[in-house]
C-alpha cells in the first residue's frame, strides 16, 4: 500500500514516525512522511519518503506568541493560547497535506493533525486511522494529558478530556473551510466529523506501552495501545561526547528538548550549580531552550545527539517529559528526573514517578539548584530507581509496536 503518515509539531512529534515508517517499509509498503520541512533529515536512510509541509515550529516556539505560553500558569490557559497559534499553522499546512494524500492508498494521522487528516482522507475517499503518541480521548481514569494530567476526579477528568477535544476541533475550523473552498471537498465541521468517526469507531493506535499507561477501561472499541515506535537514527555520538564519557564516571544528561524557557542563562547556571552540589558531571543539551554549561571539565554543552546511544551511558537523565524523550529514557533503563514545562509533560512526569524510575518531578517553574540537587542525589544514589528503570526497559525491549499497525493496515484493505 502507498501509506502517508501526517504529523506536525516538535521533533518529538515527528521522530517516532520515522521508526514506524521504516518498519512499514520493510514489510513492503511505500511510506511517505508528511511534516515540517525542518525535519527532513530525520527520515534520511530510513526507506521512508519525505513530503515537506510549511511552518517552522522552531520559529513559532521562539516567536512572541510562542514565548507567551509561559505567561499562562494553568494547563487550560496554555492550551487556549497554543490553540490560537495553531489555527493559522493548520490552514497553512492544508494544501501540502492534500497534495501528499492524493498519491496515497491510506492516510495515517498523528494526534496533532488527526481532524485534518481524517477530513482529507474522507474528501479523497481514502481509508484512514489515527496514530497517537498521547492518550487524547477522554477518560475518567486520569486527567487530560494536555492539561497536565492532574486528576480532577472521575467526572472532572472526563469533562477535562472533552474540553481538550473541543479546543482541538476549533483549531481546524479554517483548515476545513479551505478544504471546501480550495479543494472542493464536501467535508463536515471538525466537531461533526469527530462525532461521526467516534460513532463509527474510527481506529486509533497509540504509540506507547501498556507497561507505562494501561488502556483506559472506559475507552470505546477501536482505541488500542500498540507499543512504542522507536525513532530511526543511525548517527554516532560526536567525538567530544565520547571523550567526555571516557574521562570520568557516568554523567547526568540534562536537556529540555523543544521546550523554551523564559531565561536560558539563569536556568543554565542553576543546572550547573545543582550538578556540582550533587557531585556529578553533566552533559547539557542546548536544545530549543538555548541551555549552555560553562566552566571546568565537569560539564559540557552539546547540540542534537542520538538519545538511544547516549542515555544508557548516563547516571540519570533530566528532561522536559515530552512523549518522545520519556520513551527514550524508558528504553534506556536509566533513572530520571522529569522537569515538566507544559502540556503533556506533567502527565508523563507523574507516570515516571508512579513507575518508580524517578524519585520526583521538578517542574520548570520551581527548578533551582536547591530543588534539583537533592533530586539528583536521590536519582543517582538510590538504586531502586535504576533497578526499576532497567526492569521496565527489559520489558519494553520485548514489545513490537509496529506489528499492530501492520495488522490495522491489513484490516483496512478489502
Amino acid at each position: 500500500m502507498r501509506v502517508v503518515i501526517m504529523t506536525a509539531g516538535s521533533r518529538g512529534d515527528v521522530a517516532p514516525y520515522t521508526g514506524l515508517g521504516a518498519g512499514l517499509a520493510r514489510s513492503g509498503h511505500e511510506v511517505t512522511l508528511a511534516t515540517h520541512g525542518l525535519f527532513e533529515p530525520l527520515a534520511a536512510g530510513s526507506g521512508v519518503r519525505f513530503h515537506p509541509t510549511p511552518v517552522d515550529p522552531h520559529a513559532v516556539s521562539h516567536s512572541d506568541r510562542g514565548r507567551g505560553l509561559h505567561a499562562s500558569t494553568t494547563g487550560l490557559g496554555k492550551l487556549l493560547r497554543v490553540a490560537s497559534m495553531a489555527r493559522s499553522a493548520a490552514e497553512e499546512m492544508t494544501d501540502s497535506l492534500v497534495q501528499a494524500a492524493r498519491g496515497a492508498d491510506v492516510v495515517l494521522a498523528a494526534g496533532a493533525v488527526a481532524p485534518l487528516g481524517r477530513a482529507i482522507a474522507e474528501g479523497l475517499h481514502l481509508p484512514s486511522l489515527g496514530l497517537f503518541l498521547q492518550p487524547q480521548h477522554p477518560t475518567r481514569e486520569f486527567g487530560a494529558p494536555m492539561l497536565g494530567g492532574r486528576s480532577l476526579g472521575t467526572l472532572g477528568n472526563h469533562l477535562g478530556g472533552r474540553a481538550v477535544v473541543s479546543a482541538v476541533d476549533r483549531v481546524f475550523t479554517q483548515a476545513m473551510h479551505r478544504l471546501r473552498t480550495r479543494h472542493g471537498m464536501a467535508v463536515r465541521s471538525p466537531s461533526a466529523s469527530r462525532r461521526a468517526h467516534e460513532r463509527a469507531h474510527w481506529p486509533v493506535l497509540h504509540g506507547f506501552s501498556e507497561r507505562v499507561v494501561s488502556r483506559p477501561r472506559d475507552w470505546r472499541p477501536g482505541l488500542d495501545v500498540a507499543g512504542y515506535w522507536w525513532p530511526h537514527d543511525t548517527r554516532t555520538l560526536p567525538g567530544e561526547v565520547e571523550e567526555f564519557l571516557a574521562a570520568g564516571p557516568p554523567p547526568v544528561f540534562v536537556g529540555l528538548g523543544s521546550a523554551t524557557v523564559p531565561d536560558p542563562g539563569h536556568l543554565s547556571a542553576e543546572i550547573v550549580r545543582a550538578l556540582r552540589e550533587a557531585g556529578l558531571r553533566g552533559i547539557v543539551q542546548q536544545g530549543w531552550a538555548g541551555l549552555t554549561a560553562h566552566g571546568d571539565d565537569d560539564v559540557i554543552t552539546v547540540g542534537d545527539v542520538p538519545h538511544a546511544l547516549l542515555f544508557p551511558r548516563t547516571a540519570a537523565v533530566v528532561h522536559h517529559a515530552g512523549a518522545g524523550t520519556t520513551a527514550a529514557v524508558l528504553r534506556a533503563g536509566v533513572a530520571t528526573i522529569p522537569v515538566p514545562v507544559q502540556f503533556d509533560g506533567g502527565f508523563w512526569a507523574a507516570r515516571l514517578v508512579a513507575l518508580g524510575t524517578a524519585p520526583c518531578a521538578v517542574p520548570l517553574r520551581r527548578l533551582t539548584a536547591g530543588t534539583l540537587a537533592p533530586a539528583l542525589r536521590r536519582a543517582t544514589g538510590e538504586p531502586r530507581h535504576r533497578d526499576r528503570a532497567r526492569e521496565l526497559a527489559r520489558g519494553l525491549a520485548g514489545e513490537d509496536g509496529v506489528a499492530p499497525v501492520l495488522a490495522a493496515l491489513d484490516r483496512l484493505t478489502p
